[in-house]
C-alpha cells in the first residue's frame, strides 16, 4: 500500500515538474531611445485547444492596426545600428526557432513569432484576445520580448520587409 502511494506521488510530482506554465505575462512599456518609457499595460498568454491566446489590456497607444510579434531576445533596451539609436532593438528579430527567414503571419509557415494584427480602438485601448494557432508550447515564449510596432502588418516581405510594421512602439518580456 505504501509503495503504491509513494509511486503515485512520484508520478504526480514528475508530471508537475514537466508541466509548462499555466500562463505568461508581459508588462508593456513605450519603447524609447533611452529605454523603457511609460507603461501601456499588460499582455497575458495562455494555451487553448486553438493555440496560444494573447489577452491584451493596453492603453495609450495610437489608434489603428499594429504589427504584433514575439521577438527572439528577452530584452527591450535600445541598440545602435549604423549610428542610429533603435528603440527596443535589443529584442532582436521575430522569433524563428525553425530558421525559416520568412514573414508569413500567424497562419503561415514562417516566423513562429508572427502574431495576429493588433487593433487599437479610437480611445487608444486594446482589450481583445488574439490567438496564434501555431504556438502550442508556452515554454517556447518564456523570456522572449513582445513587440507592438507603429504600423500595421501585411504578413509579407513585399513591398516592405517584415510586413511594414515599422518602428517598435512598445515592448515587454514574457515571464
Amino acid at each position: 500500500m505504501h509503495i503504491r502511494i509513494g509511486l503515485a506521488m512520484t508520478v504526480i510530482w514528475a508530471g508537475a515538474a514537466l508541466a509548462q506554465p499555466a500562463s505568461l505575462q508581459a508588462t508593456m512599456a513605450r519603447a524609447t531611445q533611452e529605454g523603457a518609457g511609460a507603461p501601456v499595460g499588460t499582455i497575458s498568454v495562455t494555451l487553448s485547444t486553438e493555440g496560444a491566446v494573447f489577452k491584451l489590456d493596453l492603453k495609450g497607444l495610437p489608434p489603428g492596426p499594429h504589427g504584433f510579434h514575439v521577438h527572439e531576445n528577452g530584452e527591450c533596451g535600445p541598440t545602435n545600428l549604423n549610428g542610429v539609436r533603435i528603440p527596443a532593438g535589443a529584442a532582436g528579430g521575430h522569433l524563428d526557432p525553425e530558421h525559416t527567414a520568412r514573414h508569413e503571419g500567424p497562419m503561415g509557415a514562417g516566423h513562429l513569432g508572427d502574431l495576429p494584427l493588433l487593433e487599437v480602438a479610437a480611445d487608444g485601448t486594446a482589450t481583445q484576445s488574439l490567438t496564434a494557432p501555431r504556438i502550442r508550447d508556452l515554454d517556447l515564449l518564456k523570456g522572449h520580448a513582445m513587440i507592438i510596432h507603429a504600423n500595421g502588418d501585411n504578413y509579407s516581405d513585399q513591398p516592405t520587409s517584415l510586413g511594414g510594421g515599422g518602428a517598435r512602439l512598445a515592448c515587454g518580456v514574457l515571464g
